[in-house]
């Protein structure tokens, strides 16, 4: 069974393909602009809602190392699979929420971002870790929708679908577009410095008008951060 899943009422569908100078590139799979690729064994949501941590992907979780096209390019940050299992010790939800726009551009195919995210999983699983559920928007930034961030389609799917607390939740990334995530999910944004983020951070903290809560050299510091504050 396919983990892909479409969901109309958040995205709006991606149905232009062409490239330049014309030529069409294939369709994303099934069409699907919008993929959720849930824990094997998830657990049915609570009836109360808790806080969770919304982890961006490429350079905060792994090696920001462009667009990942090939298995092979995906290697996990050090220490973040420690990160993720301090979360998970704590009894925090943890929710990878990715824009992974090579898909619609035509640079690899939809199915390889499953694969990414199941090699992710395993490499999680042999440090004892794990993650809740991974929400990607596989829209290019032309599409206009609600998914992609900064827009916070992705995690205010992931708070109705797992009955999160919004309000006293964290996203962590490395780009100042995370924060402004955040800033449009209602929920606590930091950054780290690994990635991107130590670029993002010289060039804009002073001049961007939304700061996260916490700059942080790396997952698990802002981890740590987290778990004292939550």
């Amino acid at each position: 069974m396919s983990e892909a899943h479409l969901f109309p009422g958040l995205c709006l569908p991606h149905r232009d393909h062409r490239e330049g100078g014309g030529r069409r590139r294939p369709p994303l799979a099934g069409g699907d602009v919008l993929r959720l690729t849930p824990s094997k064994n998830p657990p049915s949501a609570p009836q109360q809602k808790r806080p969770a941590v919304f982890l961006d992907r490429d350079g905060t979780i792994n090696e920001e190392m462009g667009y990942i096209n090939d298995l092979s390019r995906f290697r996990l940050l050090p220490e973040a699979a420690s990160a993720i299992r301090r979360l998970n010790d704590a009894g925090i939800p943890v929710v990878v929420v990715t824009n992974q726009s090579g898909a619609a551009r035509g640079y690899f195919p939809a199915t390889l971002v499953d694969e990414v995210h199941r090699h992710l999983r395993d490499l999680l699983a042999r440090a004892g870790a794990h993650v809740d559920a991974i929400y990607t928007c596989l829209h290019g930034p032309e599409a206009g929708c609600s998914c992609r961030k900064p827009q916070p389609g992705l995690l205010l799917r992931a708070a109705r679908d797992l009955n999160l607390e919004v309000s006293r939740s964290y996203l962590v990334g490395d780009r100042y577009t995370d924060i402004e995530t955040a800033a449009n999910a209602g929920v606590q944004g930091i950054l780290v410095l690994t990635g991107y983020g130590l670029g993002e951070y010289k060039h804009f903290h002073d001049q961007s008008r939304l700061k996260p809560v916490q700059v942080a050299a790396t997952l698990l510091d802002a981890v740590e951060y987290i778990l004292s504050h939550i």
